[in-house]
């Protein structure tokens, strides 16, 4: 079903179909929970780890007049203000293991550290292109490695974002074309230069890295699941997953339908208006992704994608209940509510790519024009919402605009 609210410029679709097919489908194995698990492992071994906040923020939940809001924080992964390095880390863990015949239970951080793996591996260049986030990930893995890298970045991209990869020792480079194209000018040039490439979207052929670092987002799943049982918190009944390419929305929607079955939480992907390529593919009906082209420009800087990931897709495709358009006002107004907590709830930092949930959930429950799709969603004031703030203030200008200045207001 097709839904578009014009008054606040949202669109969606709710799939109705989706769970009565679940038993002719077959959830992602790879990202089943024992391999999170494995996932998690890798991660403890890493220098400063250790769970990022699980958030519930239940005056706010009380405000609004739903049941649970939590939210997992993800602005304080390892001091990069991003879940991404989980990914990136995995996955370089798992390339250097592969290229070394190392076995899973031998890939501790400390031993790929080592003097001793560093000369059995020799130099490697590993190279990304991002919007942001996902290359200051390889960046700092590499610096921790000691090995070098270089980062390619789209047209646009805020300066922070730049200086913070640059932080590392990488080489960043800002190309005059936007994020998709990025891709395949790093994917020509590593080729021609043998730099080794960790790119976070699949095409055929190049499948194995972006599940892998699809697996080392599944530590932030585990997290949760055992945050929830330690603080006594019913189990999310709805899941909102922001989405660029889809890897990472499709990676948490994975790992809990492998662990729950049909029981799995009512899942809704949300994109920006200019760039709802997954939002197009689900419009269209059909078994392959589908691009969007044009000025794919939003201040949600980490989902300005045009083209989906395969990988990620078929999982979407597969099991997603829901999918909203929103635009950049939406965000914004997500990124205050985090920042101005009711009572006791906790003050959050979260970036706009970050906020999106927030924002799309507090129009849900506050606006009499937004009910239907409400009801569509199968919210109400007993559902347990969660939203995962996937990172900081990773523009700090941009971010500071939206708080002082009021800029992107609702309409």
């Amino acid at each position: 079903m097709d839904i578009a609210i014009e008054k606040w410029g949202l669109r969606a679709i709710v799939d109705a179909d989706v769970r009565r097919s679940f038993a002719a489908k077959k959830p992602p194995a790879f990202l089943d929970v024992k391999t999170a698990r494995r996932a998690r492992k890798f991660h403890q071994s890493l220098p400063g780890y250790k769970p990022t906040p699980l958030n519930n923020l239940s005056n706010l939940a009380r405000e609004l007049g739903v049941g649970n809001i939590y939210v997992k924080d993800e602005s304080a992964r390892f001091g990069l203000n991003a879940f991404k390095v989980l990914g990136s880390s995995y996955a370089l863990g798992k390339l250097i293991g592969q290229r070394l015949g190392m076995e899973d239970e031998e890939l501790t951080f400390a031993h790929l550290c080592s003097q001793g793996i560093r000369k059995k591996l020799g130099r490697v260049t590993f190279a990304t292109a991002t919007d942001g986030n996902h290359g200051r990930g390889v960046a700092w893995t590499a610096q921790q490695l000691g090995q070098p890298a270089v980062v390619y970045l789209p047209r646009g991209v805020a300066r922070y974002r730049v200086e913070a990869i640059e932080e590392t020792g990488a080489k960043a480079v800002v190309t005059d074309v936007n994020y998709d194209d990025t891709v395949r000018l790093i994917v020509k040039t590593a080729e021609e230069k043998g730099w080794q490439l960790v790119q976070d979207t699949a095409w055929e052929g190049y499948e194995e890295i972006p599940r892998w670092i699809m697996q080392g987002y599944t530590t932030m799943a585990v997290e949760i699941d055992d945050q929830l049982e330690d603080f006594g918190l019913p189990r999310p009944t709805h899941v909102f997953l922001q989405a660029g390419v889809g890897s990472f929305a499709s990676t948490i929607l994975g790992y809990f339908v492998n662990r729950d079955g049909e029981e799995y939480p009512r899942t809704i992907i949300m994109e920006p208006e200019k760039a709802a390529c997954i939002f197009a593919s689900a419009l269209a009906g059909k078994e392959e992704p589908q691009r969007v082209t044009g000025d794919l420009t939003t201040i949600m800087a980490g989902l300005s994608c045009g083209e989906p990931s395969p990988l990620a897709w078929n999982i979407i495709h597969s099991f997603a209940d829901g999918y909203v358009v929103c635009p950049d006002y939406v965000a914004a107004q997500g990124t205050r509510i985090l920042a101005h907590p009711l009572g006791d709830d906790q003050r959050l930092v979260a970036g706009e790519s970050g906020s999106v949930g927030m924002g799309l959930l507090s129009l849900l429950f506050s606006k009499r024009e937004c009910a239907q799709l409400k009801e569509r969603l199968g919210l109400d004031e007993s559902s347990s919402v969660l939203l995962i703030n996937t990172e900081g203030d990773t523009d700090p200008v941009n971010y500071r605009h939206i708080l002082w200045d009021g800029k992107y207001p609702l309409p």
